[in-house]
């Protein structure tokens, strides 16, 4: 296992930590029927790297891991997570958290079904309307009916005490909840904690301050779904608000270094650009005193 933190420091074998087991946006990279020149390379020359957000939680103590969101990838990402954490030979977690009924962030579910892996009542924590939705409608109602995955209700502000040494907090965020409500996350260890916000509307529409929010935390996992606001040429953004990179480097920039490098841009549509570490905009990206999430990113907890 690579036993190195999200800043290059050295971790304690029995630290807790999360591993990035994906950093693009929910459809992935290549991106369905896209004919630019970010996709059409890598259908001819894939890049393992390129998985849709997710994030494993380890316990190496207490020999036990969770997930953040159930993507399309979260066969390989699941394997990725037990893998490194070396004390189990099985994939299956010991719970999934979900910040919301968006593709990418729920589908890879349908996995601990009949025509997968038939789990046993795997632990799945959802917000309420998340919870009655996936109740509800099927493909997700027969998981539940049959005890494929057991559904755990989260609330606005109250943790989840997953171990003795750590803790998940949901908080809602703006966003376009067609079908359920939208959280990001706080995740607590003993020594470090992280905040997690992978989709989010625009900072200004959210009933707390962004800047202030990072004070309080020492990694920060932010929405990159956009370098620039003209990405995705002649498609409406008001139908995809997210906030930019850009913008969010703007209202970073006369923050102190210290507050600027606690920032993980993750995310990424398949348009951005920062998806390549050798792209000029990932160097202005670092440049500034921030930083990108990488695949198998690891930060001690």
């Amino acid at each position: 296992m690579h036993a190195l933190s999200g800043m290059g420091q050295q971790r304690k074998a029995e630290t807790p930590y999360v591993v990035i087991l994906g950093t693009v946006q929910d459809a992935g990279s290549p991106h369905i029927n896209c004919t630019k020149n970010c996709c059409t390379i890598l259908r001819s020359f894939p890049d393992a790297t390129r998985k849709v957000v997710s994030l494993g939680i380890v316990d190496p103590v207490e020999h036990k891991c969770w997930l953040l969101e159930a993507t399309p990838d979260i066969t390989s990402q699941l394997a990725v997570m037990n893998e490194m954490a070396m004390f189990t030979e099985s994939d299956i977690p010991d719970g999934i958290f979900l910040t919301h009924a968006h593709i990418g962030h729920y589908s890879g579910l349908v996995y601990m079904g009949r025509e997968a892996i038939n789990a046993n009542h795997v632990p799945v924590y959802t917000m309420p309307r998340m919870k009655t939705y996936l109740e509800s409608n099927g493909p997700w109602s027969q998981l539940v009916a049959i005890g494929n995955i057991k559904l755990m209700e989260l609330n606005q502000g109250v943790p989840v005490q997953l171990s003795e040494r750590i803790k998940v907090t949901p908080f809602l965020v703006p966003h376009r909840d067609e079908f359920s409500e939208t959280v990001g996350f706080i995740i607590e260890g003993p020594e470090k904690k992280m905040l997690f916000i992978p989709d989010i509307d625009k900072w200004e529409k959210w009933g707390k301050d962004i800047l202030k929010e990072v004070m309080t935390v020492d990694h920060a996992l932010l929405d990159a779904t956009f370098y620039r606001g003209e990405e995705l040429g002649n498609r409406d953004m008001s139908e995809v608000p997210h906030p930019t990179v850009e913008e969010t480097m703007k209202l970073f920039e006369n923050q102190p270094e210290e507050q600027k490098s606690k920032l993980f841009f993750i995310h990424m549509n398949h348009t951005n650009p920062m998806l390549d570490k050798n792209s000029e905009e990932s160097d202005v990206v670092t440049g500034k005193g921030f930083n990108i999430a990488r695949y198998r990113q690891v930060f001690g907890l």
